[in-house]
């Protein structure tokens, strides 16, 4: 299963992009970013057969065990892309919240896209290594 991060704004080349990509080359399934304008933009049109996450602030909080538990049941459900789009400054409308099959939240803070992006690569990582059993991950 694809994981796509379709995001709001460009990261650049400083230190958050470098974090980005060292815990996205770590993940053995395929990965994706496109940068879209932090303005207007199409989206990239949804794979067939795949399911879209919002990072929103109405979202869930999951856990990353619970997190890799979503992966775990798309991968095994057939899913051929999981894309997670990261919103720009004005987040998403209720369209967009409507026609997403999860909204996730990283706590009740608002989080700058950049620190938003390390975030999900890191979660992402985190959570095909609890798949994995690889040792990464500790419980508690």
């Amino acid at each position: 299963m694809l994981l796509h991060i379709v995001a709001r704004g460009r990261i650049g080349r400083g230190p958050e992009a470098e974090l980005v990509d060292r815990y996205l080359k770590r993940i053995s399934w395929p990965t994706k970013i496109t940068e879209l304008p932090e303005s207007g933009g199409k989206l990239p049109p949804a794979a067939e057969n795949g399911v879209t996450v919002l990072l929103d602030e109405k979202g869930e909080q999951l856990g990353s065990t619970a997190f890799a538990g979503k992966l775990e049941q798309w991968r095994d459900g057939g899913r051929r892309e999981a894309r997670f789009m990261i919103g720009g400054a004005d987040g998403f409308d209720d369209a967009a919240r409507g026609s997403a099959d999860l909204l996730i939240a990283f706590g009740k803070a608002t989080w700058p896209h950049l620190l938003a992006r390390a975030m999900l690569a890191e979660q992402l990582w985190r959570a095909t290594s609890i798949l994995a059993n690889h040792p990464y991950h500790r419980e508690g």
